[in-house]
Order: C-alpha cells, then structure tokens, then sequence
C-alpha cells in the first residue's frame, strides 16, 4: 500500500507536509543572528531542501533519508541550530516502507555526525552536560519516529493480510459452490441422461439389426440424448474447471517433478502401466493432486524424498505421492484448505482419495480417478457415450 505509486491527491498531501516542514525549518534557521554571508545562504538552501525532499519520500524513502541527513549535518556545521526536523519524518517514511535495517544504519550515523557537526560550528560550547543531554533527546526523537513507522506498518500488513484472507476464504467458498454443484449434476442427472440415451442406442441397434423401421420416436429420444448429454458435459466441465491459466495435464507432471528437485526435494516419477488417453478433467485433477500435494511436502512434511507413481489402469487413474516426512501413524493429518479442494475435487469425478500417515513413516496421499468402461456396449453405442462418464 505504502509503496504503490500515489495518485494526484497523496501527492498533493506530500508536498503539502514538504512545504509545512520546510517553512518552519527555514523561520527558525531565520530567526537566528546570522549575516549575509555564503556560508548563511548555504545554511538556508539546505534547510529549505531537506524539507521540500520530504515531498518524493513514498516513492523514494532511502534516497530521501540520505539528503535529509546530508542536509541536517550541513545546516549544523554551517552554524545553524536547528533540529532535524525533516530527517526525523524521512526515518519515519523509510522504517514504514520496510528499510528498517539501512535506516538504523543511517541513524547511526547521524546520531554521530550532528554532535561533531554542532562542535566543528561552535555551538556546543555551553558545555558537556548541555551536549550529552541534546544528543538523548535527539536519539529518543529518532526512536520515537522508527517505532511509529514500524508500528503502522505491521498496522497496514496485518490489514492487507486479513484482505487477502477474506478474498482466499471467498474465493474457495466459490469453488467449492460449484464443484457441488457439479457433484450434484453429476449424481443426479448424468446417470439418468446416460441411461436413457444407452437404452435408446441400443433399441435403435437392435431395431437396425434386425432389419426393422426404427420409430420416429426412438430416434428423437436418441438424438435429444446426445444433446443433453453434450450439453451436460461441457456444463460439468465448465463448472470444474476454475483456472484461468491454460489446463495442465499428465504431460506436465515431470515438470512438477523437476520443480521439487530444484528446492531440494529428493523427487521421482514412476509411471505404472499403459499410458492412454483419459478425459481432460480426469488428466487436470491428476495434475492437481501432484501439485498439491508436492507443495504440502515442500512446506509442511519436513521430508527429504518424495515419489510420484501414476498407474494407468484399463478402468482407472491412480496417483500416489508418499514421502519420507516427519508424519507418524498415531499422528491423525489434519485438513487443510489443499486437502478439501483436492478431495472436492476427485469427489466430483466420482473418485477416491486416501491421505494419511504411513506405518513406516511419511505420508501418502492416493487418489482413484475413474475413466470410461464401455467394453460391453455394442461400439457404435460406445462412440456416442459422454467422455468421462463415471455413473
């Protein structure tokens, strides 16, 4: 928020606090019993900058900390007793901005070049007592303005914190909206669509077999069950699919794989069986479940390896991911927001999934995404059945 580029009213405010620093800084540097001389006219140019400088301190803090600070040594060594005043607000800007290191650096070294500046000027020699108290005051003032900055900083992190948690929790109640109602389109239609249409391509099939006319009738049902069923799908696929990104599938499981390697995680791949085509939600799921739950293992499991399998069976899709890590068998997992949406997920294909410890240690996650099995329909019949049907 701090570090965003302001719009024409944060500026206008910037040069609005430049100008009400600098005018002060300039009436004070004034009202002292100084002769026109260029070391004067110095003194006053540099009052007058440090606080104008103050006028780009969003956009440039640590820049704006080093001339305000060059500015207050030069104005004391040139005789003016002034305070800081600007370099005070630019402490404040920096340490809000995050620079909290560099600004403690910086006010190091300021806290010890004003004193030498004030003495190689003249004015200290009031005495040690009157030097040592003015050098706590001014080490409490710069205090005083890194605690506010840090402390609206911490103020605006836990603000944007809290908005992205709002947006993430809505944003999945969304999701999970609507791969329930996919799961219920699914549970409650697709199996009833697909029997009527199997039932009319079979009755059509047996009718042409035979040698007998099919009735208009038949054929209507047919036909507005290869409707309904192609509308149905791309529905359910609409509703699953929640990236806005290009579907990732198998293809890109190495990838993922090679990822792991590259934060240090002893990763491997095994591919099981036959690989054949499955359906594209099928292959974005399996995807999904890879990525998910290689991240857990990355932040959670503590692990050293982890090994991806993915069977490919004639009437299934099983992925496993196992680990080495820190989970025991008496130690129960517990969901996080990863683990729901990914068995969201299966669940709407009318799948299944198993997250647990494993005896020897680690965790495994497995999940069985089923794909078509139509060996027993005639093949013109299975050439007409819905990609993906699980019913």
């Amino acid at each position: 928020m701090w570090t965003k580029r302001p719009g024409i009213r944060p500026r206008v405010r910037d040069w609005a606090i430049a100008v009400g620093v600098a005018a002060p800084l300039l009436v004070t540097g004034l009202s002292g019993q100084h002769t026109a001389t260029r070391l004067d006219l110095l003194g006053y140019a540099l009052l007058v900058a440090g606080g104008l400088a103050l006028a780009a301190r969003r956009r440039a803090p640590i820049p704006v900390l080093a001339v305000t600070g060059l500015c207050a040594v030069g104005y004391q060594a040139a005789g003016f007793d002034v305070p800081a005043v600007a370099y005070l607000f630019a402490v404040y800007a920096a340490v809000r901005a995050g620079h909290r290191t560099l600004t403690i650096a910086a006010s190091v070294t300021m806290v010890a070049a004003l004193p030498l500046a004030a003495l190689a000027s003249g004015q200290h020699d009031t005495g040690e007592a009157f030097a040592q108290a003015r050098g706590a005051l001014e080490l409490a003032w710069l205090i005083a303005a890194g605690a506010a900055g840090e402390a609206l900083r911490q103020a605006e992190r836990r603000a944007e914190e809290a908005e992205r948690t709002r947006e993430e929790t809505a944003r999945r109640r969304a999701d999970e909206e609507r791969l329930h109602i996919a799961r219920e389109l699914h549970d409650s239609l697709t199996h009833q669509i697909s029997i009527i249409k199997v039932q009319a391509e079979v009755a059509v099939h047996v009718a042409r077999k035979r040698g007998e006319q099919v009735p208009d009738a038949l054929l209507a049902i047919q036909q507005a069950g290869r409707e309904a069923t192609r509308e149905l799908r791309a529905t359910l696929e609409a509703l699953r699919d929640d990236d806005t990104t290009p579907p990732r599938g198998l293809d890109h499981v190495p990838e993922l794989v090679e990822r792991a390697r590259t934060i240090g995680l002893d990763a491997t791949l095994t591919i099981e069986g036959r690989p054949h085509d499955v359906p594209a939600a099928v292959a974005r799921t399996a995807y999904r479940i890879v990525q998910e739950s290689l991240t857990n293992i990355a932040r959670h499991a503590d692990a050293a390896t982890a090994s991806v399998r993915i069977d490919h069976r004639p009437d299934a899709l099983v992925i496993r991911v196992d680990d080495d890590g820190k989970a025991t068998p008496g130690t129960a997992p517990v969901p996080g927001v990863g683990l729901l949406g990914m068995r969201e997920r299966i669940t709407a294909l009318g799948g299944r999934l198993r997250a647990e410890p494993r005896g020897e240690g680690g965790f495994t996650v497995q999940a069985e995404l089923p794909v078509d099995v139509q060996a027993e329909l005639p093949m013109d019949v299975q050439a007409e059945l819905p990609v993906g049907h699980t019913s």
